[in-house]
Order: structure tokens, then sequence, then C-alpha cells
């Protein structure tokens, strides 16, 4: 029979976002400095290219005046431009006139210049002077004695060869002619440098935001909510940039070696309420009676914090006098041993292959990190065949003999996206915890890994996001904690550090 109509319906990745102005403002905000450099980095570069790998040219200029009379014969006439066409001024004829290949091949034979009649045409440019009877003829050359020689010639020249027409040479007059230019006409420098400020500046504006609407990054809270239907458990900060402050919350703690205060008691104090707010949503999460819970801990991807967040939520749980199991079930890259200052072997993988006694894996995680204790299992030596390990009948038997010992069993299991053995052990959990790491997993690998827990009809919990980069800021004023919540109650929290610990009930410690 198929069931597959029983399946939970899921989110698939989205196609496009959508576009959202506040942050795309922010992300341009953010990046002020990136555009900046861009623009200035375009001007210089554009003029640089104008210095260096553009000729200058010169200009020199001639201007003719129209007369409105023309010469037929013995006889004079004056006329209007509308006289000669309905479309056309006499100063729009001349132009024509003197563009004429006949035109410009007689002053290039008058002038004895090395020319022919194209490339002086192309050297040349010639318009009317506003609504006057006047026009003017530019000549643009690399040599601004050239440029100043070809400009006089034309206006010797025009005139006399307007004999060939019925127009006679007295139909125009040169107002003034050519004079030697003392600077460059172009290149502009200004104008280049300008439009290399703006081509930088519009470029670097561009690819920004294409980069935001195309990121697939998770960076928000919204990011999650709209890829699944599962509820976000808590916002843990992230603890490595909190160690950059020199303020600091912390006490004793294990500092990895990348400085960042990770587990236990010294944990930074916005951390610690994190993981109690996680730890009383997973009692909240289970309404049935049962003694004992197993708590699953994964994540999409590799290095997103799962086993920092399994192992800070089992000192959470030990914190209420529970007492807390915590197994590493990643076989592959095993990492609580080193995290906990524990023996590597033996451990999960040496009972479930041979006949090591189960009493002989299980360690005490000690004071090293926290006054409150639990039990762990290491994974043990890295097996060749981890999901068979996993999925045997040994593995269950296993769990159901430590349910009689513990309140909870917390399982810190591989990513969803690297192997399958997470799924594998999604059968003897009875929740899931999904972590995703800010500014680090991508929506596409996120949703697949909550797609992949919800077609084996595995239960999610939540959703737990670390690395937080600014808590009090987004996620903590969800969750009722405003921004200078903790700046406020830190001294209440150091001046409690000198108070004596406490026992599994909650009561002071009298030895």
């Amino acid at each position: 029979m198929d069931n597959s109509s029983n399946k939970k319906q899921v989110k698939m990745p989205p196609v496009a976002r959508e576009i959202d102005l506040v942050r795309l403002g922010k992300a341009l905000w953010k990046r002020f400095w990136i555009i900046a450099v861009a623009a200035v980095l375009g001007a210089m570069i554009m003029l640089l290219i104008t210095t260096l790998f553009i000729a200058p040219k010169y200009s020199s200029s001639v201007q003719f005046y129209v007369n409105n009379k023309l010469d037929i014969g013995s006889t004079s006439i004056s006329i209007s431009s509308s006289d000669l066409s309905a479309s056309t001024s006499l100063v729009d004829t001349y132009i024509v006139i003197l563009e004429s290949r006949e035109v410009l091949k007689r002053v290039i034979d008058d002038g004895e210049l090395d020319y022919t009649p194209e490339q002086l045409r192309s050297m040349m440019s010639a318009e009317s002077v506003g609504d006057t009877p006047v026009f003017e003829v530019t000549v643009t050359h690399t040599d601004p004695e050239e440029a100043t020689k070809i400009a006089d010639q034309i206006a010797y020249t025009f005139s006399d060869a307007l004999d060939d027409y019925i127009i006679t040479a007295e139909s125009t007059k040169v107002i003034q002619y050519a004079v030697f230019p003392t600077a460059p006409s172009s290149p502009n420098k200004t104008l280049n440098t300008m439009l290399g400020f703006l081509a930088g500046l519009v470029i670097s504006v561009g690819v920004i935001v294409l980069v935001e609407i195309f990121d697939n990054t998770i960076r928000t809270e919204e990011d999650i909510t709209e890829s699944c239907d599962h509820p976000i458990l808590a916002a843990v900060p992230d603890m490595m940039a909190a160690t950059k402050s020199k303020g600091g919350y912390y006490s004793k703690s294990f500092v990895n070696s990348r400085g960042g205060v990770v587990l236990g008691d010294g944990i930074s104090f916005s951390a610690t309420e994190a993981y109690k707010l996680l730890r009383t949503k997973i009692q909240f999460s289970f309404a049935d009676d049962k003694k004992c819970h197993v708590i699953g801990v994964s994540s999409a991807l590799l290095g997103e914090g799962k086993s920092i967040t399994s192992t800070n939520l089992a000192f959470s749980l030990a914190q209420l006098g529970k007492k807390i199991l915590l197994i590493d079930g990643d076989m592959r890259r095993p990492s609580l041993a080193n995290k906990l200052k524990i023996k590597k072997v033996p451990g999960l993988s040496n009972y479930l292959a041979d006949k090591t006694p189960l009493d002989s894996i299980i360690q005490n995680s000690g004071k090293k990190f926290s006054d409150f204790e639990f039990d762990v299992i290491a994974a043990g030596h890295n097996p060749p065949n981890p999901v068979e390990l996993l999925a045997s009948s040994k593995m269950t038997d296993m769990l159901d003999t430590l349910k009689e010992r513990y309140d909870y069993i917390i399982i810190d299991l591989t990513p969803v996206e690297e192997v399958s053995d997470a799924l594998v052990a999604a059968k003897f959990v009875d929740g899931m915890v999904l972590v995703v790491s800010q500014n680090y997993c991508n929506r596409h690998s996120f949703i697949n890994s909550v797609n992949q827990f919800d077609f084996v009809d595995s239960r999610i919990l939540g959703i737990v996001v670390n690395r937080v980069v600014e808590p009090g800021r987004k996620y903590y004023g969800k969750y009722g904690y405003k921004k200078g919540y903790y700046r406020g109650y830190y001294g209440y929290s150091k001046s409690t550090a000198a108070l004596p610990p406490r026992n599994g009930n909650g009561a002071a410690d009298k030895k």
C-alpha cells in the first residue's frame, strides 16, 4: 500500500527570494567602504587610461556667415530658407555642400594635404551656431598645427568652391579664421574621471545587490521560518566573537583552539540563557510520562555547532538535577572526547562491534567545566560501517537498557547532508533538534535536511540557531530579551559567582 500521501508536505527551496528593500539597504550600508573603494578605484583607473593610453586631440574652428542672396546670371534675387526646402535651412544646405566629396577634394588639392576626402571628413564637423545664419566648421587632429592648417584651408577654399554651383562666392563670408589651439579639446580628464567614479559606484552597488538577492545563506530568523514549519527553540550567540571583547563574562571554562569559550558554566550569560531556553522548550516538547526521552542533535552541514549544542544542552539539563547521558553518535568524525577531555576508547563503536561491556564505555564528565556532572559515551574507534552499527538491534537494546538509568539521553549525530547516519538513528530517538549556523548554512541544504527527516517520519522538535552575531538586536528581541537585558543582569551574575555550589535539588551544598 502506498502511504506516500500520508507523508508531511514539506517546503521546497524557493526559486527566487522576495526582495527586501530594508535588507538591501542594510547590506549596502554595511559594505559602504567597498562601494567607496570601488568608486575611487574606477576614477583612478579611468584617469590613468585617459592620461597614458588616449592621445590628446586639438580643435581649431572657422565660422561662416550665410547671405540670403543668390545670383542667377545677371539677376540677383533674395530667397528665404523655406524657398529652398520645406525642412532644410540655407545653413544646412551649405554644410551639405561643404561635406561633399568634390569640395573636400578641392580643399585637399589647394592645401596639398595628404588625406583622402573620407579622412578629411572624419576630422571635421560642421554645425549651425544657434538659430543664426552662421555655421562653424571644426577640425580635430592630434597635431595642433595640422588642425589649424586644415581649418584655414577650408576657410580659403570653400567660398571659391561655391562658384561651381549656381551660388556665388559672395553667398558666404568668413567671419572667423582658425586660431592655434593651446590646449587639447579631448580627452576630457575631468569628465572621464567622473565617469570612472560613477562606473565603479554603479558596478559595486549592482554586484552587492545581486549577491544579496541571490544569496542563499541563512542570515535571519525569517530565512528559517520561510523555509520550514518547525519552531525555533533558541538562538545561541557567537561565543567565538564574544571572546574578542575585553570585558568578558567568563569564569572557568573550556577554551577551544580558536579562543572561543564553548562549554559549561564559563560561557557567556547570554549563551547560558539561550541554553536554558532550549532546555525549557525541550521539556515542554514531551507531553508523555515516559521516564526517559532520547534526543538526537544533528545539522545540515559539517561545522554548524551540533556537538557544542548537544554538550551544553546536557550541562543545562544536569543543572536541574536530572540524570543525563550524552552519546557521541558521530563515529566518523567524533569530537566529544576532545571537548570534554575524556578517553576516546572504549566507546560506542567498541560496544556495538564487539563484546565490550556496556558499563566500561560510560564515563563521567567530571567537574572540569561545570559543577553539575553527567555521563558520556565516546564514539570509540572509527568503524568502517557506522550506519550498520547504528541500525543494529544491539543499538536499540542498549538504549532500552540505558533508559532505565537516565532521565534524558542526548545523541550527537552526523550532519544530514554529509552522510545518512542521522536518518538511521531517527528511528530510535523521541525527537530531533536541528542546529543551523547563522551566516554559514545555506537555505537549500537546510530545507533538504528538514525534508529528509520528515520523509523518515522523524519528529523534529525545533531549530537551534547557532552563532548569532547580534543577540539582543534580532533573535533575542523575539524571545523577550531586549537589548541591554543581559547588561543589566551582568552584575547579578557576577555577584552570584561567589555563592557556594548547589546540589542536585537546587539547595546550597553545605560541604
